[in-house]
């Protein structure tokens, strides 16, 4: 009973992070129709952002954060004007290909630019366990967690209740009747991507916290496809259940069927429910159903 426990525990924890992540997707699909396959390169990034300003820089914690939060912003803004607005009208392979190029630049560049810096970040707090009941949590780990959770909530409250958020909204609805009511659709999309930044420089710094940083930030983007298709692209409630859902089945699948399996069939368990929910339900669990007037 402990080590299932401390299974939905671990899953849960993984969840929030999971989801924080999944959220910089969402906000980019649901403002510009567009998949953003470079998400783990991201995420990545905004992580030896934060690394270089703690470790070289001695900008201190939240300086660093700060740092990295307004160059990662000036990044997306800049990609966004000088790439993707001249992509929109093209086909969409013309998007998808430009975000794999951009993942593979930012593999490459990042080993360059970073040579010397630590990829170590460590939150303030202690690394002390903590017990719940019968289940020992690492302090920190559970930090990540908490700041994850008052992330996406943040997130969630800003779209629901903000003018902004309103308007993110309406052009994720309908582009054209969004334009119609003077609405700048282009200043909205560039504001989606400079917040996928923030989220991104914010979700590598908790997960190379737990995971350790380099390149096992890229895996963590790739989990987010699992997610995000079984809560819904277009679905900021449904990328949050998605989440737990991943994360309380890579949790379970590794305590549970990787000893009687083999190793690693935790991590490709949501890709065996992605493929059960692409015959049920190809929206997603909370997406809107794309309907067509033939």
């Amino acid at each position: 009973m402990t080590f299932l426990a401390f299974l939905l525990v671990d899953g849960l924890l993984a969840g929030i992070l999971y989801a924080l992540t999944a959220l910089a997707f969402v906000i980019v699909y649901k403002a510009a129709r567009m998949i953003n396959f470079a998400l783990g390169e991201l995420v990545m990034f905004g992580a030896l952002l934060v690394a270089a300003g703690l470790h070289g820089l001695q900008l201190g914690f939240v300086g660093a954060i700060a740092v990295a939060c307004a160059g990662m912003t000036g990044f997306m803004l800049l990609f966004n004007r000088v790439v993707l607005q001249h992509l929109l009208a093209g086909p969409v392979i013309s998007l998808v290909m430009v975000t794999l190029g951009l993942g593979a630049l930012m593999r490459g560049s990042s080993q360059m630019i970073f040579t010397d810096v630590p990829r170590t970040i460590a939150l303030p707090v202690s690394s002390d366990l903590l017990l719940i009941g019968t289940v020992a949590i690492p302090a920190d780990r559970l930090a990540s967690a908490v700041i994850a959770a008052m992330a996406v909530a943040g997130v969630a409250l800003f779209y629901r209740h903000s003018r902004t958020g309103v308007a993110l909204r309406a052009v994720a609805d309908d582009r054209q009747a969004a334009m119609a009511s003077g609405i700048d659709v282009n200043r909205y999309v560039a504001m989606a991507w400079s917040m996928a930044g923030t989220i991104c420089v914010l979700s590598g710094v908790l997960w190379t916290s737990v995971i350790g940083g380099g390149f096992g930030m890229v895996l963590v983007g790739l989990k987010v496809f699992p997610i995000v298709i079984i809560g819904g692209l277009d679905s900021i409630a449904g990328t949050i259940v998605g989440a737990m859902l991943v994360g309380l089945l890579e949790s379970l699948a590794a305590g549970y069927l990787d000893p009687v399996l083999g190793g690693g069939f935790g991590g490709i368990a949501s890709y065996l429910v992605v493929i059960a929910i692409l015959v049920v339900r190809p929206w997603g669990l909370f997406g809107r159903r794309q309907v067509e007037r033939v």
